[in-house]
């Protein structure tokens, strides 16, 4: 028998996605050329009706008010009680993707001495210790915030590699990488002890395998060779460490060869064309993230009356969030909109 929970989760978060801002909306967008008519564009979606109501006067206002918004979104879900526990503690579990970036930021802002922006989203937003994390001056700092919002784990990770920290920008790096790890390993942990939990494990070890083939690309184009393979993620569903690690040793134009018998091939095909078409290593970004939320669609938006909808839904309010920013910075700055279709995810 299907649970009240699951009925009212379901019916929620599909009429949510039904209020998205969908590739129509930012066909339009892209017609616009200021953004109050870009924002106005979108006054019917959920999101267009939330900015309607404020006041953007830089793309600094923007930022923020569409992050605040974000936020509200996975707020509003934690409010209802009628919101299955698995759910809740995937959407608990997934949030902690923010806090990594914002830990990444404050590592960056120790080792540069600038000032960092975070975004204020996650677990410690949520104890309201963000600007603390902000004014860190050294590791000591983040740790002990990190402590106070019991992310314990992650403060050990920074305790554990703190020699690598404070050796420059590739070390910091490496850190940063097992960071990551500690995500993923905390995530697939999470789903896999709830409902169709192989099939997240199937859907977060394809997103380890696409991130893991793009930390190796990056490092192929930037000369590291197979010291790329140090920051690499575990736990991906059809690539191995070790065969990753193969990878890494190869030329860019060689790795869709080695991923032929995958799910992975064309994607590798795409991205090795592109860069040497382009030359531009932010592509090779922009590609993988487009495959990745094409493969997950494929795994998680069929479902209903399951707690797959809600990482479903998180993914595509992001995009929501990445399309936008682009959107509208671009806007902002005055430039070409022509050419930015091959930048979002549609």
């Amino acid at each position: 028998m299907i649970s009240a929970g699951y009925a009212f989760a379901s019916a929620y978060l599909k009429g949510e996605e039904a209020r998205l801002v969908t590739s129509e909306y930012v066909d339009r967008m892209l017609r616009t050329s200021n953004v109050q008519d870009a924002l106005g564009v979108i006054r019917e979606t959920d999101i267009g009706s939330y900015l309607e109501e404020i006041t953007l006067r830089t793309f600094d206002d923007i930022d923020e008010y569409l992050w605040v918004y974000f936020r509200q979104c996975l707020e509003r879900l934690e409010w209802f009680k009628l919101l299955p526990a698995d759910m809740l503690k995937v959407l608990r579990a997934y949030m902690v993707k923010y806090d990594v970036s914002n830990i990444k930021a404050a590592l960056w802002g120790v080792s540069t001495g600038r000032k960092v922006r975070m975004i204020p989203v996650g677990i410690i937003q949520t104890h309201g210790l963000l600007d603390e994390l902000a004014s860190a001056k050294n590791l000591n700092d983040i740790m002990e915030t990190l402590t106070k919002c019991k992310l314990g784990n992650y403060a050990e990770i920074l305790e554990e590699h703190e020699k690598h920290i404070s050796g420059g920008a590739e070390s910091r790096l490496l850190a940063e990488a097992r960071l990551d790890s500690e995500y993923y390993k905390d995530m697939l942990d999470t789903t896999r002890a709830t409902k169709d939990g192989a099939l997240f494990s199937k859907a977060f070890g394809v997103l380890i395998d696409l991130t893991n083939v793009q930390i190796v690309s990056r490092g192929i184009i930037e000369g590291m060779g197979p010291d790329a393979a140090e920051y690499i993620i575990a736990g991906g569903y059809l690539i191995t460490e070790r065969a990753i690690k193969d990878l890494a040793s190869l030329q860019m134009t060689d790795i869709p060869h080695r991923l032929e018998n995958t799910q992975y091939a064309d994607v590798a095909s795409e991205v090795s064309s592109s860069y040497d078409k382009t030359k531009s290593i932010t592509a090779v970004g922009e590609l993988i993230d487009k495959h990745k939320f094409r493969l997950l669609k494929e795994i998680l938006s069929p479902r209903v009356l399951s707690p797959l909808m809600i990482a479903w839904y998180l993914i595509i309010k992001e995009v929501e969030i990445r399309n936008l920013r682009l959107v509208l910075k671009m806007i902002v700055d005055g430039m070409p909109l022509e050419g930015i279709k091959e930048y979002l995810v549609l």
